[in-house]
């Protein structure tokens, strides 16, 4: 299981064998309302033309935006799912790592809300998103 008290190690250990994996994220830093991770643009995320691919951009966000919320609950009594995401991708990139940073806007008892910035090595924007997660009684 994971909490607020888990390494970052263990983080990225919870993601073996799963879409987040095939992607190359890994987290960077987690605390109470904030998540921290990295993305490789490679050929994993990139779409035909060269750039980060937008989806890749969203798979990023919900993934962040949704350790930030497990990380608030007690995942042995409550499910966590994302029910709604939209981004503006503002910028492009073709090369390097991408970072997301997920800080939380509203923490209600049945839903989380998430604002995620994606940005470049050198901090421009490349997407901003919004996630709603519902928080599920098991």
């Amino acid at each position: 299981m994971i909490d607020l008290n888990s390494s970052i190690e263990h983080l990225n250990n919870f993601n073996t064998d799963t879409l987040m994996a095939q992607l190359g994220i890994e987290y960077l830093e987690a605390k109470e309302g904030y998540v921290k991770a990295k993305m490789p643009v490679d050929n994993r995320t990139r779409q035909p033309m060269g750039i980060l691919h937008g989806g890749a951009s969203l798979a990023f966000a919900e993934t962040i935006g949704g350790m930030g919320s497990a990380l608030l609950v007690d995942l042995n009594k409550f499910n966590v799912k994302g029910i709604s995401l939209n981004a503006n991708h503002v910028g492009s990139i073709s090369k390097g790592f991408v970072y997301g940073v997920a800080e939380i806007i509203h923490k209600g008892q049945n839903t989380h809300v998430w604002n995620i910035t994606i940005s470049s090595e050198d901090g421009r924007k490349i997407s901003i998103s919004r996630l709603t997660n519902m928080i599920i009684k098991k």
